[in-house]
């Protein structure tokens, strides 16, 4: 495998799935890959969850690890070409991945969608550009549109806990009061539809995906109808995408409580992290044994180190 930034990136989901938990069996096997190998790991927008579990999925392979706060503790970069640098962008992306591909084995990326302007974050501009100029393998952190180290993790969390070989699982749009981006969702999406698993998403009108993530998946604007006998309910906010990052609605009605969870067949409940209590879920659900929130996120290391562990081997 050469990067890990979309599921185009792999060749078989089962499979790294069942590496993931294979490196969570035993964490240590496979240090010797990344003896004397380098990890950076550059962060445009904050992060908890995905710094840690990578640093953490980085060391059990045997990589040395560094990290940067893109802007604050470097210079801002400029990603488009062509311009007059004459304003406060000191370096461009061209020398500035190029040259961190010199010190670097591998280069993790974390840059959110701006929710400006949609053609530009769907272009991934910041992910390609280090795709073509960093010369080394590039991981996705989180980009504009997609989240691959959480949805490998989430997949590894269903695949623990699943009581049937074929369960139905719930991706809902759940209120928050500012515009975030689709990546999670987008995600979440396009790596469900590469299992056999029931898919369904439920969301406001308004808030329909775009059809490039949804594929087959099945679209309701009913969160009742949607949890009716589900084994799995993902709850991610996600602004507009088709009146790009606005925020059309704070319905309450939408948050995940505890009777809507007993619709579900003993629903497992699941969010990427970090999640606003009482405002998309009460903390009855989150508190409850049905909450697999705090598994999912263990397993980021398991995922992450899966995708780290096919690029070293390749």
């Amino acid at each position: 495998m050469k990067h890990f930034i979309s599921p185009d990136d792999i060749s078989d989901v089962q499979e790294l799935i069942r590496e993931g938990l294979a490196q969570k069996e035993n964490p240590f096997k496979d240090q010797q890959l990344g003896h004397q190998k380098t990890i950076g790991l550059l962060f445009f927008n904050s992060s908890l969850r995905t710094r840690l579990s990578t640093q953490k999925a980085a060391s059990n392979l045997g990589m040395n690890v560094m990290v940067m706060n893109v802007g604050s503790d470097s210079w801002q970069l400029e990603m488009e070409d062509g311009v007059i640098m004459d304003a406060g962008k000191a370096e461009h992306i061209k020398e500035a991945a190029a040259v961190i591909g010199q010190y670097c084995d591998i280069i993790g990326v974390r840059a959110f969608a701006e929710l400006k302007d949609r053609e530009y974050d769907y272009r991934e501009v910041v992910m390609e550009k280090f795709r073509q100029y960093a010369g080394v393998p590039i991981v996705n952190l989180e980009s504009a549109t997609r989240h691959p180290c959480q949805s490998l993790a989430d997949l590894i969390t269903i695949e623990e806990l699943k009581t049937k070989a074929r369960p139905k699982v719930v991706l809902t749009w759940a209120p928050h009061f500012k515009p975030l981006p689709q990546a999670v969702a987008n995600s979440f999406a396009e790596w469900v539809n590469l299992t056999d698993y029931e898919f369904v998403i439920a969301n406001p009108e308004g808030y329909d995906l775009s059809k490039d993530f949804v594929k087959n998946a099945t679209i309701v604007h009913n969160q009742e109808e949607a949890f009716a006998g589900a084994d799995f309910i993902y709850a991610k906010n996600w602004s507009s995408y088709e009146q790009y990052g606005q925020v059309l609605t704070q319905d309450p009605a939408w948050k995940i409580t505890t009777e809507k969870m007993a619709l579900t067949d003993n629903g497992k409940f699941m969010h990427c992290l970090p999640v606003r209590r009482g405002l998309k879920v009460d903390d009855a659900v989150l508190d409850s044994p049905a909450s697999v929130v705090i598994q999912q996120a263990g397993n980021r290391v398991w995922s992450v180190q899966a995708a780290l562990k096919k690029i070293l081997e390749g």
